[in-house]
């Protein structure tokens, strides 16, 4: 099937290079009831200068928060926090609608260190 979504505008090569996107492990995750929609508190391990990260994630369709404890993810890192609710996200998980619709999580097909930055 071919993804028939708009093409967004064209950015420059040195915009796309001021995202910093990671890997991280995920530590911890639990239901966040409070949101509007369904979603996934998540605290992210970036290791080294980062650390610990949290993140809130509309991935209830295919993930339970049992399931995603260990499981290594993409998150853009340098985004400013943005309060969700009663929760602070701090970075953004990175991830592909599937033909639902719903939110398929982006990661690397083999362990990396946490931090390690997608180039």
């Amino acid at each position: 099937m071919t993804d028939r979504s708009p093409v967004k505008p064209s950015i420059t090569f040195d915009e796309f290079l001021k995202l910093d996107i990671r890997a991280g492990t995920v530590i911890a995750a639990e239901p966040f009831p409070e949101a509007r929609k369904p979603a996934i508190k998540l605290w992210i391990e970036f290791g080294g200068d980062i650390g610990i990260k949290k993140s809130s994630a509309q991935i209830t369709v295919h993930y339970q928060p049992d399931q995603l404890i260990g499981r290594q993810i993409m998150a853009v890192v340098n985004f400013p926090p943005r309060q969700i609710g009663p929760f602070m996200s701090e970075v953004l998980v990175l991830g592909v609608l599937d033909e639902a619709g719903h939110i398929v999580l982006i990661g690397p097909d083999n362990n990396v260190p946490d931090g390690g930055q997608m180039h």
